[in-house]
């Protein structure tokens, strides 16, 4: 928004005036990145303290701590009246975002049944989706609001945030978390609760004896640098990386700007970006529809395909037709809009939410809070690097920054084929027995004598 622009970063505003300004470069600016960005390094570190409040705690707690640093945030934010408010409130809203991306998909992981739980856990990344649409579609609306539309759009971020807060008050806390905290009786009930059913024993059963198991890890860090600790660790971290990687971020919070380089006006990028997070939500009820029966691997290879053609075809028409200072045909402006949304629509359905689900169901109990926690943190310094030098790269690679990506998304189907185990069905109390000691190249890094050392860390 210009408000915004003119009140925080006139230099950018300035350039982005300058008619003649070089496409690729005119947004190109480290304090406006740095703004962006400053949310994810914050969400880093509070990934880890959220991970403890996870374990000592439980999930319900963290979720109603993640939703008071949301609203204070936004209060900031939306009342910002100098740059240090601005990123003081950044920061605010990463460090509910580090406890909300920490504490969530686990409890909808933990809650679900073994054959819906991919299904419900992609809840949390529809909701995500849908608050990116209800967003465009705010923005669009307070741009026409001046000069104080800005504020609007930020200070409603609170309203997620009371949700939030509600919720947490609601929900039931998961039976895993509580028994694990030594608290049998009432996990049992809980997860009498949550079945709907009165006859649990043999599931109460399996994730006590996890528990139990669980517990004689004092040192569950430690335990995840352990040799049997390395295939959860790394395929966790690695789909983190690959996500970020696909350049879905820098494609959906650079949207606006990605559709004025393309020619379009002010409101029009807006409008075109509210486009982007519609078939993002629309394509986020095909994954929830389909990961419980083609399971995970073959979600993830189809969008691989997909994303790979859509940014090579879209690097491939503005490297031939977009020049430094002039503006595409409309026709072709239209065609990069639709590779745009194939693209979105793919991630959406794939490495969007399984880059949640799939870290949230593949740990074992003992070290499961920790382990996700360097998910979380992995996404976030990604996301981080992605926020921070997207305007940069744009500025020097310019359309081979698709290219860029697009080489990245063929070494995530190559990563999917060789090394992702399939995780549909399986109860994630016995993830370690029936994946890990499975699969072809992980089950190496599991022995007995191994496994006996790992279990006294």
């Amino acid at each position: 928004m210009d408000d915004f622009l003119i009140k925080f970063f006139p230099n950018v505003h300035e350039r982005k005036m300058h008619v003649s300004e070089n496409n690729y470069c005119k947004y190109d600016d480290q304090m406006l990145q740095l703004f962006t960005s400053s949310l994810y390094i914050a969400a880093l570190i509070a990934s880890f303290f959220a991970s403890r409040a996870c374990t000592l705690l439980g999930r319900r707690p963290t979720i109603l701590m993640a939703s008071t640093f949301f609203i204070g945030g936004a209060c900031l934010c939306g009342a910002a009246e100098a740059k240090w408010m601005l990123i003081v409130g950044r920061i605010l809203f990463g460090i509910g975002v580090g406890f909300g991306n920490e504490a969530v998909p686990l409890f909808l992981t933990e809650i679900a049944p073994v054959q819906h739980r991919g299904a419900v856990n992609i809840l949390f990344q529809l909701f995500v989706t849908i608050g990116i649409f209800i967003a465009n579609l705010i923005n669009y609306a307070t741009s026409m609001i001046h000069p104080n539309g800005w504020r609007i759009s930020l200070g409603l971020a609170a309203v997620p945030g009371c949700v939030l807060l509600v919720g947490s008050l609601i929900i039931t806390e998961t039976p895993s978390s509580l028994i694990e905290r030594g608290k049998e009786d009432e996990g049992k009930k809980a997860l009498k609760k949550i079945r709907g059913v009165d006859e649990v024993d043999a599931e109460f059963r399996q994730i006590v004896a996890a528990c139990e198991q669980g517990r004689q890890v004092k040192k569950p860090f430690k335990k995840l640098f352990k040799r049997s600790g390395i295939p959860a660790l790394f395929v966790a971290n690695i789909i983190q990386v690959f996500q970020q990687l696909t350049g879905i971020n820098a494609i959906m919070f650079y949207a606006p700007v990605l559709f004025q380089t393309l020619g379009f006006k002010s409101d029009a990028s807006l409008l075109s970006s509210v486009i982007t997070g519609l078939v993002n939500v629309g394509a986020t009820f095909v994954s929830i529809y389909l990961v419980d029966k083609v399971g995970r691997r073959k979600l993830l290879l189809q969008a691989s395909v997909q994303m790979f053609i859509s940014q090579v075809a879209i690097g491939a028409i503005l490297l031939t037709h977009l020049s430094a200072t002039g503006t595409l045909h409309k026709g072709l402006a239209a065609l990069v809009v639709i590779l745009v949304c194939t693209f979105v629509m793919s991630f959406a359905w794939s490495w969007g939410p399984m880059g949640w689900l799939i870290p949230s169901e593949i740990f074992p109990i003992e070290t499961r809070t920790a382990g996700f926690a360097f998910a979380v943190s992995t996404n976030m310094i990604f996301t981080f690097i992605i926020a921070q030098a997207f305007l940069s790269m744009m500025c020097h690679m310019r359309a081979y920054i698709f290219f860029f990506f697009s080489a990245w998304i063929l070494v995530m189907g190559l990563f999917v084929v060789f090394l992702l185990p399939e995780t549909k069905g399986i109860p994630i109390e016995l993830i370690e027995e029936r994946v890990w000691k499975q699969h072809p190249v992980w089950k190496k890094f599991y022995d007995d004598d191994e496994g006996k050392r790992d279990d006294m860390a």
